[in-house]
């Protein structure tokens, strides 16, 4: 009797390990899991902390660009891909301060927000500025926030500002390039656009010059 209960006990031990043992191969794998993915979200945040700062650098060289801007020895080439800051976008309801760089590609657009088409900030014509929808509030991610009649204010390499109205926001599939039109009938307008990510869209926001 004593030899089956001893029998009995040992195999309740070794069952007992096993789920042990079981539990703890399950804790490591979903360890290694949460520090795989914080990983990744630290790169991303450290590359996103990364990209603000230079954001705010060239926030910071706008006024050497209104120097160059004011120099009439200066011609400042608004035609080449030659990147370079052409004006200040902001957005007092969204705290949104921005450097507008003169051309659009995946690398400047990880920078700041990129003319995407149209003319040189607060000349006639439609504006076009693309930024990327970052979630943690860079950029353009919280245009979502805005409602008609807000107030866009854009700077320009004289250092003069205009304030623009937002009369229209909607959303267009992304092959959809409609919302860049230049034809204004004489009026300075600008527009936004970003991404949703929920749904793949683009957000567009119009605005035009306030008299």
């Amino acid at each position: 009797m004593n030899q089956i209960i001893f029998f009995k006990n040992e195999k309740s031990e070794e069952t007992s390990n096993k789920i042990k043992k079981k539990y703890i191969i399950i804790f490591l794998i979903f360890l290694l899991f949460t520090i795989f993915f914080s990983l990744i979200l630290f790169n991303k945040l450290y590359e996103n902390y990364n990209n603000e700062k230079l954001s705010q650098k060239l926030n910071n060289s706008y006024s050497i660009s209104t120097l160059y801007a004011n120099n009439t020895n200066t011609t400042i080439d608004t035609i080449s891909n030659n990147p370079f800051v052409i004006g200040i976008i902001q957005i007092d309801k969204i705290n949104l301060n921005y450097s507008i760089l003169s051309v659009c590609n995946n690398d400047l657009l990880d920078i700041s927000v990129c003319r995407f088409a149209g003319p040189m900030p607060n000349e006639i014509g439609n504006l076009c500025v693309a930024g990327h929808n970052y979630v943690d509030y860079n950029f353009f991610s919280r245009l979502n926030e805005l409602s008609l009649n807000d107030k866009i204010t854009i700077y320009d390499l004289n250092g003069n500002h205009i304030n623009y109205s937002i009369y229209d926001i909607y959303e267009i599939n992304s092959n959809d390039t409609s919302c860049t039109f230049q034809d204004t009938k004489g009026q300075k307008i600008v527009t936004l656009i970003t991404c949703n990510n929920v749904n793949g869209k683009r957000l567009i926001i119009h605005a035009k010059e306030i008299p």
